[in-house]
């Protein structure tokens, strides 16, 4: 027998994809809704058993009220949470608001079926290497990373940190090179390691990650040493 699902999701397409996934294998889907942050009164009013609400910022303030306001007002309807590779701090998050399971993005849809079967039940629908790890956020906080931008910032060298400052800055290649003494090849080499430890695939979307994650505040001023002052110009008479 097929379970009664909502499907929420900041991206309509990817709510939609998987609403008609689900439904191919005999779920009744009452709705694919988007954004996340109107779900609440809609699974309110629907009351499915199971409700998949999906997130890219499960770690951001805020991000998991929908479900506080769900489970209050409809105790009885358990709620996935779909989103990327989480900190356990996201994960925490997500469990203290009332989730009832965890999954990731790319998981296949077999793996989603199973964790809307193990919410329905009453089961914690999440890896047990998640759900250890949001287990240890909630007990001792302090023992777990400051952030994101932390984490990304021990991940590189003092040089591709500089590398990063600088690409963030808007700074080419060319620019790279000559402000780090370094060449342009180079240069290249340490941008594309930059790329690499950060996993996206441009320098647009490295400095966009450095900057929300707040890795360019601790990254402190470019270049450990500073530059050495320029020399006034001395004519042929030998004078300044």
């Amino acid at each position: 027998m097929g379970v009664r699902l909502m499907v929420v999701d900041d991206h309509r397409l990817l709510a939609e994809a998987l609403a008609s996934a689900l439904k191919l294998r005999g779920h009744r889907v009452l709705a694919a809704a988007a954004p996340a942050a109107g779900a609440a009164e809609l699974v309110v009013q629907r009351a499915p058993e199971v409700c998949l609400i999906g997130t890219s910022t499960p770690a951001e303030p805020g991000m998991f009220d929908p479900i506080v306001k769900i489970k209050r007002e409809r105790p009885q309807v358990a709620v996935v949470v779909l989103g990327p590779v989480p900190s356990p701090r996201g994960i925490a998050a997500a469990f203290a608001a009332g989730a009832s399971g965890y999954v990731r993005h790319d998981e296949r849809i077999e793996g989603v079926e199973r964790a809307i079967m193990k919410a329905r039940s009453g089961e914690a629908a999440v890896a047990p290497s998640l759900l250890q790890g949001a287990f240890a956020e909630l007990l001792n906080p302090a023992a777990q990373p400051d952030d994101e931008g932390q984490r990304l910032l021990q991940m590189l060298t003092p040089r591709e940190v500089e590398v990063l400052v600088r690409v963030a800055d808007g700074e080419d290649t060319r620019l790279i090179a000559a402000g780090m003494g370094i060449a342009p090849s180079t240069a290249r080499t340490h941008v594309q390691r930059v790329l690499m430890k950060l996993g996206v695939g441009s320098r647009l979307e490295a400095a966009a990650l450095a900057a929300r994650t707040g890795l360019l505040d601790r990254a402190g001023p470019v270049g450990g040493v500073p530059a050495a002052p320029e020399l006034p110009s001395i004519n042929n008479s030998g004078h300044v």
